[in-house]
């Protein structure tokens, strides 16, 4: 029986897809964003090993609130695609049962081809693209940004639904042209059924610090509703320079 490592989970999650969800954050991630708040969840041989039945279990009680809200199972991170043959016999699993909507909350590093059984029991993508210029993408998180756009692709061109969502760090992602390169980008996209910004904060802080770590973004500031704002502008704008292409 293949088993799997959790970090945590959430029974009544709101922001990570539509409706009511139940949220499973997996253990194990190979990027390491400087402003991630759950570096805890980095370490792959961590966590809390869990099997099939039990996972299932979790999620039984709150199936009416699930499916009459519109909502479902979201598996998030760390890295849930690192995991992908546990989430995908967990997804199969929850539709056999309840026909439950599935959504995948993946930083996209990894093939579409080569998670394609995820994928097929996959109804929604959440794709966290961190930033679209690579050599900015690999000082934020220690890796390139290229298998992310390939995942990207990927669904754009099997036909999968995805939301697009970019965490705005003040002094990082503020470059006109790097909001504009985004919106073409997404411009390309098939499938995206919407986008957004997640304006970056400090609350993970702590874990940081109890970790040994360095927080390289000490001081940092939350962006301000006008930053927030102005990226949307430029990204809308770089979608609709695409459209016109």
């Amino acid at each position: 029986m293949i088993k799997g490592r959790i970090h945590s989970l959430e029974t009544f999650g709101t922001v990570d897809g539509p409706g009511i969800r139940f949220v499973l954050f997996m253990q194990g991630c190979l990027l390491k964003c400087q402003y991630c708040h759950n570096p805890d969840t980095w370490g792959l041989d961590e966590g809390r090993e869990v099997t099939l039945d039990e996972m299932v279990k979790e999620i039984e009680p709150y199936i009416h609130y699930y499916k009459s809200s519109g909502g479902g199972l979201t598996v998030s991170g760390g890295e849930p695609t690192l995991q992908a043959k546990f989430v995908e016999q967990l997804f199969r699993e929850v539709k056999k049962r309840w026909n439950l909507h599935t959504t995948l909350d993946s930083n996209g590093y990894n093939e579409g081809d080569k998670i394609t059984d995820l994928l097929d029991v996959t109804d929604l993508v959440l794709l966290d693209l961190k930033h679209i210029d690579d050599e900015a993408h690999i000082k934020l998180t220690g890796k390139s940004n290229e298998r992310t756009l390939r995942l990207a692709r990927w669904l754009s061109d099997h036909g999968r639904k995805m939301w697009i969502r970019h965490v705005y760090v003040p002094g990082i992602h503020n470059k006109e042209e790097d909001l504009l390169n985004l919106g073409r980008f997404i411009g390309t996209l098939n499938g995206v059924e919407k986008f957004e910004i997640l304006p970056y904060h400090q609350m993970g802080i702590y874990k940081w610090e109890m970790l040994g770590r360095t927080y390289e973004l000490e001081g940092v500031p939350s962006p301000s509703e006008e930053e927030v704002q102005r990226a949307y502008r430029l990204i809308e704008e770089g979608r609709r320079q695409t459209a016109l292409v």
